[in-house]
């Protein structure tokens, strides 16, 4: 599975200039590539991101979380997260999580990796937790 130039650059950005909140990716069968499906300017919230994912289909996402530390620090953590929702189809879950390894690779800065098949397993609290 290959990862486009364009899936690339805009990691980096989200990463570099905090010029996205989060990135959706999708597997484009036709290509065999990872392509960019859907961006969240850095005013969206965690509601705006978990609402972009599809019910029934798997993604890959990157979502830039802030937070304050307990000594009053302002810090950003990146999550990657696999969503691969029960009610998928087989053959999306295993093209997913056959190509996730590969794929996470790519994205250098990774702090943290969630693997989630409802909302509940990426909620915010459970970000705020890894953060922390």
């Amino acid at each position: 599975m290959g990862v486009a130039e364009h899936t690339k650059s805009t990691y980096l950005e989200l990463q570099r200039k905090k010029a996205y909140r989060f990135v959706i990716f999708k597997i484009d069968e036709n290509k065999k590539e990872v392509v960019v499906e859907k961006t969240g300017g850095p005013a969206e919230s965690y509601d705006d991101y978990t609402a972009s994912l599809p019910e029934n289909d798997c993604r890959y996402a990157v979502y830039d979380f802030d937070f304050v530390t307990s000594d009053n620090c302002q810090k950003s953590k990146i999550f990657f997260i696999a969503w691969s929702p029960s009610v998928s189809r087989i053959r999306a879950k295993m093209l997913y999580a056959t190509s996730k390894d590969r794929f996470r690779r790519e994205l250098q800065g990774i702090h943290y990796e969630i693997q989630a098949t409802d909302p509940t397993e990426m909620d915010l609290e459970v970000l705020r937790d890894r953060a922390h």
